[in-house]
């Protein structure tokens, strides 16, 4: 059940991708997918919207049934699986990897596994959609200003999480999180969270796209925002 709640706190208020989400969507008619798809932000929304069928994928048991759980009768919906080697029984003509998903992958190995996965998934001139960190900007003299911590309740607990400073190395980004837990009788446990996203350039993507038989179409940018840095969005398109 935390895992649920912390993806809802840290990743649930994020809206900032939906508009690009929702014009490619436009642009590209047909089943959608979602890899790592959480507790369904993308994927709902865009059922929503679109009224057209959305799959997630994600790897987590909890986090996928607490997407068939709030569909609610629309398209949405999510199945569990590795996005480095998944089959579904259907193709699609969008797949979406938001939040730097592919980033999280160890290395060019399991990139392009995952990768050759979306390409046999996609239709025949279907888009693959990637958003990637590229660098974090630089911290403005006199410092950045303080972040503030996403928080939630749930049944009385208070749950919230605070973004630190994070880890840039030669390879990899550590970002870390302060996460604490009040009880409803008020006591506190924290503990810190940390998750590395690997180095990844967009020509590097789309030449390891281009292996797997998807071509580059262009990139997008994700604005940043008070709590979250902007994005570059690769889009890989399989020949018609």
């Amino acid at each position: 059940m935390n895992e649920v709640i912390w993806n809802d706190v840290e990743c649930g208020g994020y809206e900032a991708d939906l508009p690009i989400w929702e014009r490619l969507a436009s642009e590209h008619e047909g089943p959608i997918m979602e890899l790592g798809c959480g507790t369904g932000r993308v994927v709902r929304h865009l059922a929503k919207a679109t009224e057209r069928l959305v799959v997630g994928l994600d790897s987590n048991p909890e986090l996928v049934a607490t997407v068939w759980e709030r569909s609610h009768g629309h398209a949405g919906d999510a199945e569990i699986g590795d996005v480095r080697g998944f089959e579904m029984y259907f193709e699609f003509q969008l797949v979406l990897a938001p939040m730097q998903l592919i980033q999280l992958l160890e290395g060019r190995t399991d990139r392009v596994c995952c990768l050759s996965c979306v390409a046999d998934h996609l239709l025949p001139g279907g888009l693959a959609a990637f958003a990637l960190v590229e660098e974090l900007p630089p911290v403005p003299l006199g410092g950045a200003a303080p972040q503030l911590p996403d928080v939630g309740q749930v049944d009385g607990w208070v749950y919230s999480s605070l973004p630190l400073e994070p880890e840039v190395g030669s390879d990899s980004i550590v970002l870390r999180r302060l996460r604490q837990i009040v009880t409803p009788e008020g006591d506190l446990s924290e503990e810190l969270n940390e998750v590395e996203l690997q180095m990844v350039s967009a020509e590097t993507l789309e030449e390891e796209g281009l292996e797997m038989g998807l071509r580059p179409a262009g990139r997008r940018q994700i604005p940043s925002t008070d709590a979250h840095v902007g994005s570059t969005v690769v889009l890989l398109e399989k020949e018609a």
